[in-house]
């Protein structure tokens, strides 16, 4: 009897004429399924493939699946995964986190989880400035940007290419108006002692002024370890406030740098500045993921000199948005700079 052949026995050789033609063909590759290209959109979109059903098979009246893309959950700041997101107030705010104080009297008129301890992002450059002020460098010193500067946290772009040279009251314009990432770092390097140092000083100050809640890692606000509370930033900005040149670098509309032989324009990251309704006497915007969208700002409403802080908006221009809610209610509820002496009611949640 003959031996039965294997099944993985290879085939007959084929013909002379037979190989040439397989030769001169391509290797045929079987069409994706549905379910298959759907898979592969899911993956490069950072989703996920779940089942849609049974589905039956014309070909072979056998039950199949159809694959259906789900988007991956967005990823939650810290406040909205402490659930601080659904406090009521009375204003509808959209910020997690809001207080507004009277900078002459610390008479609070308005707060919302103003304890709360939380990423701050860039609002974090607000202790980089004081910190780089208080040192009395020369701001005329030309600092270097270097690849420890680039963003390994967040891989955020900058457009202050490795090589580019300002100096260190240019880098303090861009880190205060723009919140430059790589400028705010290249302070923190060019102070006595380096980056370690630079931050042991940032969290001195913090003592200094009584920020018990508040911890810094970092210069630039990349890391969500640098976190802080409503109140300890309202201290941060009536610090910051006292030097005229924090105050008039982070409210500049724009600034232009010379890079090599370009020319470089930058804008404030805060579009209230542009405002002429508003008086802003100081300002930082900030954002991360984990912290969400924040501001701080001083400004002069209805006659007084105020405090804003607004931490965790939801929403690209909610913060903007909340700020001008809380001006609207102090202007109707309050009798404002007409009447000499303000009545301001107070709100806390």
């Amino acid at each position: 009897m003959a031996a039965r052949k294997s099944e993985d026995a290879p085939a007959k050789r084929a013909t002379h004429t037979g190989a040439k033609r397989a030769a001169a063909k391509k290797p045929s590759v079987a069409p994706k399924s549905r379910g298959a290209r759907t898979a592969m959109r899911a993956e490069r979109k950072g989703g996920v493939v779940r089942s849609a059903g049974p589905k039956v098979s014309k070909a072979a009246g056998l039950p199949t699946r159809k694959a259906a893309y789900v988007p991956s959950e967005p990823r939650l700041s810290y406040a909205q995964a402490y659930g601080l997101h659904q406090a009521p107030d009375p204003l509808d705010l959209k910020s997690s986190v809001a207080l507004v104080i009277d900078q002459d009297t610390n008479e609070i008129l308005f707060s919302k989880n103003s304890q709360a301890v939380l990423p701050i992002a860039s609002i974090t450059k607000l202790m980089t400035a004081l910190v780089v002020v208080e040192a009395n460098q020369s701001l005329d010193e030309v600092l270097t940007i270097t690849e420890a500067d680039i963003d390994t946290e967040k891989g955020s772009h900058s457009r202050l290419a490795v090589g580019t040279q300002l100096t260190r009251g240019e880098m303090l314009h861009l880190a205060l108006m723009s919140s430059e990432n790589r400028a705010a770092n290249a302070l923190g390097r060019h102070y006595p002692g380096g980056l370690p140092a630079f931050v042991e000083a940032m969290n001195r100050k913090a003592r200094e002024l009584g920020m018990h809640d508040t911890r810094y890692v970092e210069p630039t606000g990349l890391s969500s370890r640098n976190q802080s509370s409503a109140r300890d930033l309202a201290t941060l900005v009536n610090a910051a406030y006292q030097y005229s040149l924090i105050r008039e670098l982070s409210t500049s509309p724009e600034y232009q740098v010379a890079v090599g032989r370009r020319q470089l324009q930058f804008r404030n990251t805060n579009g209230l500045v542009f405002n002429p309704t508003w008086e802003i006497g100081l300002q930082k915007t900030g954002y991360i993921v984990e912290a969400g969208r924040c501001l701080v700002m001083q400004a002069r409403l209805a006659g007084r000199q105020l405090i804003m802080v607004f931490l965790d908006s939801a929403g690209k221009y909610s913060r903007i948005g909340d700020a001008e809610r809380v001006r609207k209610w102090l202007l109707e509820e309050g009798h404002g700079a007409a009447t000499g002496q303000p009545h301001m009611p107070r709100v806390t949640s």
